[in-house]
């Protein structure tokens, strides 16, 4: 498509919404796109100034140290956490508009697995957005929630009650919940943690086909020993973004040593909070290697 840019004062308005046009060409194949993000709590920044897209149909990692901001970086998108400064876009529209996209798998340790429930009624809870309010799952939101634990090698496992499964036997129907929201973009926060080897084998093979079905998927992970072979991209953060791409253009020594080398390696921030934003006092430090 040609889009005419034109000159003069006159055709100021027309220009701007060309110039709008071209930038929603841009993000037709972008997921995720966030623009000078910032969360913090308590006056101590959380993620700073964070320019990101994850395109369409990519299997991320999201790594960096403990209080790097990436299960922050998640709420965000969620809205379970309001950003400071900054707008945040799924699919070229305002986040707010756009969460019924959006299935989410939280840490395993944020459920209650002693509630008397099967793993079946767990898993049906995934359809629950789906149906609204009054109605309750049917015939067809049951054979989706079987064909997920059917998935995740679960299925013998349906009438069981979920605190009686081991760890990895809860992941798994934890991850099953979650294919069951027929959704475009998935957020996993270190879904292989605590889970055997099989377990871990299960999940990232589910996670290749959902996105080889075109389905976008951002990780929080830990490991990095295993980026390179489970994850397609990445994105590396320490409270602000240091890298964001490919693997391999990601995961150099240089942008391991920001990352891993401490806050202070790259960045001392004197900050305040005002008036629900936040003002970067930032100035670079030099640093002896």
């Amino acid at each position: 498509m040609n889009i005419k840019l034109f000159t003069g004062k006159k055709q100021r308005h027309a220009n701007k919404r060309a110039v709008t046009m071209l930038e929603y060409l841009r993000r037709l194949d972008v997921a995720i796109h966030t623009e000078d993000l910032t969360v913090a709590y308590n006056n101590e920044p959380a993620l700073w100034d964070i320019d990101m897209e994850i395109p369409k149909g990519v299997l991320m990692a999201i790594i960096g140290p403990n209080g790097a901001g990436k299960t922050t970086l998640l709420e965000a998108i969620l809205g379970l956490v309001k950003p400071n400064a900054g707008h945040i876009h799924i699919f070229g529209k305002p986040s707010k508009k756009q969460r019924k996209f959006i299935a989410y798998l939280p840490q395993r340790t944020n459920v209650d697995w002693d509630f008397p429930i099967s793993v079946l009624d767990m898993v049906l809870m995934g359809t629950y957005s789906s149906l609204g309010w009054i109605m309750r799952p049917n015939s067809a939101s049951r054979r989706k929630a079987l064909n997920a634990l059917k998935m995740v090698d679960m299925d013998e496992f349906k009438d069981m009650q979920i605190g009686e499964l081991s760890a990895s036997q809860q992941q798994k129907i934890f991850l099953a919940r979650a294919l069951v929201q027929d959704a475009d973009v998935f957020l996993m926060d270190e879904p292989f943690q605590g889970v055997d080897q099989a377990t871990e084998k299960t999940i990232i093979n589910t996670l290749r086909t959902l996105r080889d079905n075109g389905k976008t998927v951002a990780v929080v992970h830990y490991d990095l020993q295993t980026v390179t072979e489970y994850f397609d991209w990445a994105l590396l953060l320490n409270v602000r973004r240091i890298a964001a791409g490919p693997v391999k253009e990601v995961l150099t020594e240089e942008n391991l040593h920001l990352a891993y080398g401490g806050k202070s390696s790259f960045l001392s921030m004197e900050h305040t909070i005002t008036s629900g934003r936040v003002k970067n006092q930032a100035t670079a430090e030099k640093k002896d290697v």
